[in-house]
C-alpha cells in the first residue's frame, strides 16, 4: 500500500484547511513537495476549481490553485513523487484543452502526471463557463474517453462522440507515459460506476473506514460484469494522523500515538483492498507539518504492508 499526500495551502476549504495555511506562500508549498519527494510519498496532490461563488465563499474560500501550473511548477523542484490532479473538473474544459495542459505536465515532469477527474459540484461556477450543470456525469463520461485518446501515444489523435469530435488534429508534445493513468473521484453511485467501467484507478471522497470494503466489493463486481480484467488502484483517504502525543487539541477524530499503533490502524485498509491512502497531518505551520511527514515516512510507512 502506498501513500500519498493532498497538498496544504493549494486549496483552503475549511473542511481541512489549517489556520496557518492562510498565511504560507510559494516557499512553504516548495518545501512541503520536496518532503514528500524526499520521505517516499507516492504522489503530491492539487484540487481545481476555477471560481467559487459568494454563497460558498466562507465555508470553501476562494483559495484554489491551478493543478496545471502548479504540478507543473512543482515537478520542477522535486525528482520521484507523482503529481496529481485531485480531482480535475475536466468537464469544464475541452478535452483538447486539458490534453495539452496534461501532456505537457507529464512530457516536463518525464511521466509522473496521475489524472485524477471529477464531475464537480459548484453550479455558479459551470454556468460562468458556459458548460450545462445538469448534464456534468454524461459530459464527465464522454470527456475521460476523449481524454485517454488525446493523451495516447498519437500525435494525431481522434474521438467521436456525442459532445465532442476530434479527428486530424495534431498535438506535441506528447505525454512520457505510453499510458497516463486516470483516476475517477466520488463515491456517489454514478462516480463509483464511472470508477469501475472507465477508471485506472477510485478516488472516493470521505468516506468512513466501516463503508469502505462493500464499496470496494461493489467496484470488483461491477468491473468483472463489465470484462475488464485490468487492475483498478483502489484509494482511500486516511483519518488525520499526529505523530505521537500533541500537546494541542488535534481533533476528535484525529489518530495519534505512537508509530507501531499508527501503522496498526492503517494496515486495516490495506487488508480491505486499499493500494494507496491519502494521508494528512495536523499541524500548526510548516515546519510541524514536514516533521509528521518525515516522522511518518522513517517511523509507520515501513510498516504499512
Amino acid at each position: 500500500m502506498e501513500y500519498g499526500i493532498q497538498l496544504p495551502i493549494q486549496s483552503q476549504s475549511t473542511m481541512y484547511a489549517e489556520p496557518w495555511e492562510a498565511g504560507a506562500g510559494v516557499a512553504d508549498l516548495v518545501e512541503i513537495a520536496r518532503a514528500a519527494d524526499r520521505g517516499g510519498f507516492a504522489y503530491i496532490a492539487c484540487c481545481d476549481h476555477v471560481a467559487i461563488p459568494r454563497r460558498l465563499a466562507e465555508a470553501m474560500s476562494t483559495t484554489w490553485y491551478d493543478p496545471v501550473a502548479t504540478l507543473s511548477f512543482l515537478a520542477g523542484v522535486t525528482e520521484r513523487v507523482r503529481l496529481l490532479s485531485h480531482v480535475a473538473i475536466v468537464g469544464l474544459r475541452h478535452p483538447l484543452a486539458s490534453a495539452k495542459q496534461y501532456a505537457t505536465v507529464d512530457h516536463l515532469s518525464g511521466g509522473r502526471l496521475i489524472l485524477g477527474v471529477g464531475a464537480g459540484h459548484v453550479e455558479e461556477e459551470f454556468e460562468a463557463l458556459g458548460v450545462d450543470f445538469a448534464r456534468r456525469g454524461a459530459v464527465l463520461d464522454e470527456s475521460v474517453d476523449a481524454l485517454k485518446a488525446a493523451l495516447g501515444p498519437e500525435e494525431f489523435p481522434s474521438h467521436k462522440g456525442e459532445l465532442f469530435s476530434f479527428e486530424g488534429l495534431g498535438q506535441l508534445p506528447r505525454p512520457a507515459q505510453a499510458r497516463v493513468p486516470v483516476w475517477v473521484g466520488g463515491s456517489s453511485a454514478p462516480a463509483m460506476r464511472r470508477a469501475a467501467l472507465k477508471g485506472d484507478g477510485w478516488l472516493p471522497q470521505g468516506d468512513p473506514r466501516d463503508r469502505l470494503p462493500e464499496k470496494i466489493e461493489k467496484l470488483r463486481r461491477m468491473r468483472a460484469e463489465a470484462g475488464i480484467e485490468a487492475p483498478l488502484t483502489v484509494g482511500a483517504i486516511a483519518e488525520p494522523l499526529y505523530m505521537g502525543e500533541p500537546s494541542w487539541h488535534v481533533g476528535r477524530r484525529t489518530l495519534t500515538g505512537e508509530p507501531e499503533a499508527l501503522a496498526e490502524s492503517l494496515r486495516a485498509y490495506a487488508a480491505m483492498g486499499v493500494h494507496q491512502l491519502q494521508v494528512r497531518f495536523r499541524s500548526r505551520g510548516r515546519t510541524e507539518l514536514v516533521d509528521q511527514m518525515a516522522a511518518f515516512a522513517a517511523d509507520v510507512a515501513p510498516h504499512l504492508n
